[in-house]
């Protein structure tokens, strides 16, 4: 899968993204965080959660949360994990929804290091 190697400067909407993402990991110490944009401007966001009877990823729950709430178009996504590209079942959800929408992947401490277009 594509993903920029530097990152353009991301717009405030999108910045806004990574913030939700990086609150939502931190709540509660999970693994990863998400945060979703629908095409009305409503966002979305979640944790990865890996119980004995369901493992999630974050963008899955955020886009799950999103379709749940009548979003029919996600705008934009972002990931705040500690892995160095994004799981395939995330960038799934957000294709199923929005074939073109950019998913931004940060670092913990916000740093966006990719941005997955396809």
């Amino acid at each position: 899968m594509p993903e920029s190697q530097v990152p353009a400067p991301l717009s405030a909407e999108d910045a806004k993204l990574v913030t939700l993402a990086r609150a939502a990991r931190a709540r509660i110490g999970a693994v990863e965080g998400a945060a979703v944009r629908d095409g009305d401007g409503r966002t979305y966001n979640a944790a990865s959660v890996a119980l004995p009877s369901l493992s999630i990823t974050a963008l899955q729950l955020a886009v799950a949360t999103a379709v749940a709430s009548g979003a029919g178009k996600l705008e934009a996504a972002a990931v705040v994990t500690e892995a160095s590209s994004l799981d395939t079942v995330g960038r799934a959800a957000v294709r199923d929804v929005s074939p073109s929408a950019p998913i931004h992947l940060a670092a913990p401490d916000a740093t966006v290091f990719a941005t997955v277009t396809d």
